[in-house]
């Protein structure tokens, strides 16, 4: 089992450039302009403009690196990530516009195309990274190649099998191969559920469905963040059935996306979280080549309402059991993908429920909310991470009321916890401009579980004291 591709050897690795682009809004594009409430559509392009730098985290094995992001990255939290893994050759970029499309906003723009095209140089070679491949991602290589410039996009499907991404990595495509596979692998289970196509049948068919299990869930085809999904909990709508489908109804219609896209309906699972912490995660990579690599396991941190919040990864989090199952599931999974020309990463997110399945809930057919974790793990504490450390994230901490700090204050405060290469333990702060929303992004490293815990707690508690100072 491989964590990690074989590495090139110096005499035969590329001379071509390596240019990376987080497109994070780009992924869930459709979803996002289908927002109806016009500050929110505005406010969740700007948070993922703003995660852009945690996707620095994803790239910490280059060492010559071009990356695009759609807002510009702290030049102090530059310096810290350098420092962190010894990074001599980054070079940032920024689009003059920030649509949320960045791949259109890199193509528009005239002088930042243009400096992508001269990192061809002599040898007229790029490779091509990015979060997401998406329709977006696949012009501007177009565009490159018109140039004249070969463009390598090793996690990236080729042209005529894009279709791979959106499909496997929408709640109806991954449907559709869990119903075609029962006979195969039987473990490739799914909650019990319907796909329908308009608020209206889909308000009658959930209402139903409450009031025969006493919950239901509803979720649009391709949401993004916990954004897209209702869960229906007992006790929080009417019991008679005509009360319930209006409640239901009036619920769906506040979103246009729910008409826009195919709506999934599923009964709700009774989740034992003593397995896997509830929700056990895995992730692959699959290559150029088509050859399928496991990278790790992992149980998701999701909060009440299904909002994706981080990850726990240690070879503790699952019993030897449960990680053979769901790594046999995900190899299906990726050998399925692969046979129709799907390249790059995607992870299989589960649910377990207390009568002792394991439900699938959801294939992402990117970089997911764990890579840049597991990135980090791999640089800073080595292939062995799932055995040598334990591993927590969160991607949006709220900081304590009243506080508003910025990096260098933040790195102050925190420094008593902050990762330490000696001892492999600590925290490592994941973006600065979070900040802006006054929220810490941040993974812990600690030699087992309560070490990881305490460093957490420790570091929360700094900041809570700091609160309570600033406001005397």
């Amino acid at each position: 089992m491989s964590v990690k591709d074989t590495p090139i050897p110096a005499s035969t690795k590329k001379a071509e450039k390596t240019v990376y682009i987080c497109n994070l809004s780009e992924d869930v594009w459709p979803f996002i302009e289908a927002i109806s409430d016009h500050q929110a559509r505005a406010m969740e392009i700007a948070e993922n403009a703003r995660l852009s730098d945690r996707d620095l985290f994803t790239t910490a094995e280059e060492s010559d690196l071009v990356f695009i992001s759609p807002k510009p990255i702290q030049a102090e939290f530059v310096q810290y990530y350098k420092e962190l893994f010894g990074i001599r050759k980054l070079e940032l970029l920024t689009p003059k516009q920030h649509s949320g499309e960045i791949c259109r906003d890199i193509y528009e723009d005239k002088e930042l195309f243009e400096k992508i095209v001269d990192h061809a140089n002599h040898v007229k070679k790029l490779t091509l990274l990015s979060y997401s491949t998406t329709e977006q991602f696949l012009t501007l290589v177009n565009q490159l190649k018109e140039r004249g410039i070969s463009v390598y996009t090793p996690e990236a499907p080729e042209e005529e099998d894009a279709w791979t991404v959106n499909f496997y990595g929408s709640k109806s495509g991954i449907r559709q191969l869990a119903q075609q596979s029962v006979a195969e692998e039987p473990d490739f289970l799914m909650s019990d559920g319907l796909i329908c196509v308009n608020i209206v049948d889909a308000a009658k068919i959930a209402a139903k469905k409450y009031i025969k299990e006493d919950g239901v869930v509803l979720k649009t085809n391709k949401g993004h963040s916990g954004a897209g999904v209702l869960i229906l909990r007992p006790g929080e709508l009417p019991k008679e059935y005509k009360a319930c489908e209006r409640a239901i109804y009036k619920l769906l219609k506040q979103d246009a996306y729910w008409d826009k896209f195919p709506i999934i309906i599923e009964g709700l699972i009774n989740v034992n979280y003593a397995v896997g912490g509830g929700f056990p995660n895995v992730e692959f990579k699959i290559n150029k080549s088509g050859r399928i690599d496991f990278l790790y396991y992992c149980g998701l941190r999701v909060t009440k309402d299904g909002v994706f919040q981080g990850v726990e990864i240690n070879d503790d989090v699952m019993n030897d059991r449960l990680m053979s199952r769901i790594m046999d599931m995900g190899f299906f999974i990726g050998e399925k993908y692969a046979a129709n020309g799907y390249r790059g990463y995607y992870d299989v997110d589960l649910a377990a429920a207390k009568n002792g399945k394991l439900y699938v809930s959801e294939s992402n057919t990117r970089r997911t909310g764990g890579t840049h974790v597991y990135k980090t793990a791999l640089k800073l504490i080595g292939k062995e991470f799932l055995i040598d450390s334990y591993v927590l994230s969160d991607n949006s901490w709220q900081l304590p009321e009243g506080v508003d700090l910025n990096f260098s204050k933040l790195l102050q405060i925190l420094q008593p916890v902050l990762f330490d290469k000696q001892n492999q333990e600590g925290m490592v702060i994941a973006s600065a401009n979070m900040l802006e929303q006054k929220r810490l992004t941040y993974i812990v490293f600690g030699k087992n579980k309560k070490r990881a815990l305490e460093i957490e707690a420790k570091a929360q508690a700094l900041l809570v004291d700091f609160s309570h100072e600033k406001n005397r």
